[in-house]
This record gives structure tokens, sequence and C-alpha cells, in this order.
């Protein structure tokens, strides 16, 4: 948490501000490891306050102490902002533009019209998407327990169960296997269905063809992601090929990145793959940072031209999609390095025919 607070506070200067307001539950989550929707933090040169209500209080004194001082909300929040904003002569706050809602804002302004707020969204942004090691380890523990449950899947999947069945279980096996949650809603497809990205389970058995699951874990409030589509029977040639033509362009993606690297250059090197034989069905980027949230940035896109650093951590999911057919996606979680990456994913990637 300290380290967090000090590389949020070097940016002071540059930003105008002379404290930074922490409204969103991710966000809070980051400054704290402590998950509550309805608290806030204020983060000043000297201080930081964190503000809970009743519900949360006696815990956050508990985890909190040696770094904020715990102030337990009564009446308005911006009452007691107030206070502490008078008490260390605050002139401008910065507040979360990405996440704090017009209506918030615009109470603020009223309840403190003495304050200049600035957005300083991208700031806290940017700042999460180096994840420090403590961060990284969350992630790894999470696709452990989002590989152990693909292998535990494998043994159950058949045409006698259903789509819900798989997802149900999948989620089960995480929860009972250390998870706090699921990353997302779990998407387990079959045949016609998995030329849809992101299609969604229903109550009907599993059907011969590709299945696709699109899954993950969170530990701590931190994520994993992975994609596996299999082969329920056997895969005809058509098949195999368009299967190992997203595994080709996944494994040359994965050996280009590096810190340095262009995001969508790494795009770039699955896309012509692809489109060498199926052109424009690959229709979404390669891949995204995952952390506190599934979707961070940054995001391997094709317009995307940021450079990868080390330890972002980065989803590589190539897939290519023939409508009212079928489709096939493969996707790992990495941690970028100097040179090259670590893959966190250790489930197996060639087709498998169940």
């Amino acid at each position: 948490m300290i380290n967090r607070i000090k590389r949020l506070r070097e940016s002071f200067d540059s930003l105008g501000v002379d404290a930074i307001l922490v409204t969103s539950q991710t966000n809070h989550r980051y400054f704290t490891k402590f998950d509550n929707g309805d608290g806030c933090l204020l983060i000043t040169r000297k201080n930081a306050y964190a503000f809970e209500d009743f519900r949360y209080t006696e815990i956050a004194e508990k985890l909190l102490k040696d770094v904020y001082t715990v102030i337990q909300l009564k009446g308005k929040r911006s009452a007691w902002l107030g206070d502490a904003i008078k008490s260390e002569n605050i002139k401008c706050v910065g507040i979360e533009d990405y996440s704090m809602s017009l209506n918030s804002f615009a109470m603020l302004k009223n309840d403190l019209p003495e304050v200049e707020f600035k957005n300083i969204g991208a700031t806290i942004s940017l700042l999460r998407q180096v994840k420090d090691e403590w961060e990284i380890q969350q992630i790894r523990k999470a696709q452990e327990i989002t590989d152990l449950a693909f292998e535990h899947i494998l043994g159950i999947i058949s045409t006698e169960i259903t789509e819900t069945d798989v997802a149900a279980e999948l989620e089960y096996f995480m929860r009972k296997h250390g998870a706090e949650d699921k990353s997302f809603e779990t998407i387990s497809i079959s045949a016609e269905k998995t030329s849809l990205p992101h299609g969604v389970p229903e109550n009907v058995k599993i059907k011969k063809g590709f299945f696709t699951m699109d899954f993950g874990a969170t530990v701590n409030g931190y994520h994993s992601d992975m994609t596996r589509t299999i082969c329920v029977g056997k895969a005809d040639n058509e098949m195999k090929k368009l299967y190992n033509t997203v595994l080709k362009a996944q494994l040359a993606s994965i050996e280009y990145l590096n810190a340095g690297v262009v995001c969508r250059d790494a795009d770039n090197i699955a896309r012509e793959i692809i489109n060498k034989d199926y052109n424009g069905l690959f229709g979404h980027s390669l891949g995204h940072s995952v952390g506190l949230e599934i979707h961070e940035v940054p995001c391997l896109a094709p317009t995307f031209d940021k450079i990868l650093v080390p330890n972002n951590v980065v989803t590589v999911e190539p897939g290519i999609y023939v409508a009212g057919k079928y489709g096939c996606r493969i996707e790992d979680l990495v941690v970028i390095k100097e040179n090259g990456i670590e893959n966190l994913t250790k489930s197996p990637k060639e087709l498998i025919e169940l």
C-alpha cells in the first residue's frame, strides 16, 4: 500500500493537485487491498484518510490503521472530506473522471465550492498498468486455479451434459479450490455457437464439434482469463486447419512479445497469419491487460500504439469465427518481461478430441 501511495504522490506536482480523492471500488481496493464499494480515500501530500461507513469501520481499522487515518462516515461524505481538506489547506483535489458520475461530481462542487477539482483518472490507470510482484502473484494463483479447472472439466464434458452444466462446474470447481469468484460470466458453447466470440451458455446438451470455454478465477481481486477450444468427437480436416491457424497465430504473437514492442504490432503478427486463409474472420483485438479488472489497458489492438513495458500483464487470444458454422479461440495470460514473457497459462494447446 505504502509504495502505491508514494507513486501516486509523486504525480501531484505535475498534475497541479494537493490531494487525490479515490471513490471507485476498484481503486479503493488498489490503494488499500481492502474491498469496500462504499468507502472513499483522500490521499494528501502528508496524510491518507480512509472514509468508511459503520459496516466496514472495524475491519478497516484493523487492516488500514498503519497507513490510513480511518474515519467512520456519519452523515454526508462531503462534510468529512471538507474537514480534512480545511485542516491541510487543500486548494485543488484530483478526482477519478473515468468512474465518477456527473451527479456525484455536481454534489462535490456544490458542497465544497472553495475547492478546485481536476480530472486525474488517467494517472491512476497508468499506475495500475505496471503490476508489482504481489499483484502478479495473485494473478498467477488465479491462473493456476483456472488451469486446474480446465484439467478437471475435460473428464466431464460429453454430449450427455449441457453447456450450463459445464459453466456451473467450472465455477464451482474454481471456488472450491481457492477462487473468491469467477472473473466474468463463463462462456461454454458448442458447435455452431462457437462462431459467437461472446456466446452465452444455454441449458441445451453439448453438440459434437468445436466446444469453446472462456473462463477465469479471481484471487484477492485479481483476475485470470483463459480460453480453450476443444473438439467433442473427431475434427475433420477443415476444422484442424482452422484450429492450427489460430494456434500458429497465437504462438507467433507470444514469441514476438517483450518490453519495447508496440501493442498494434503484436496484433498485426497474428492478424497477418490468420488473414492469409481467413481474411476478415478475426474481428476482435489480440488481447487486453488484466488485473483488478478483467479488461484494462494496455490493449494488443490494431489502433493501440503504446509500448509494452515490464510487468504489463496481457492476454494473447486470436480467434477465427465462421458465421453460422463454428469458431475457435485460444487464449493465454502472459507477463511482459525485458526479454520475452512469462506465460502464466499451463494448460495444453494442441487440439484435444474427446
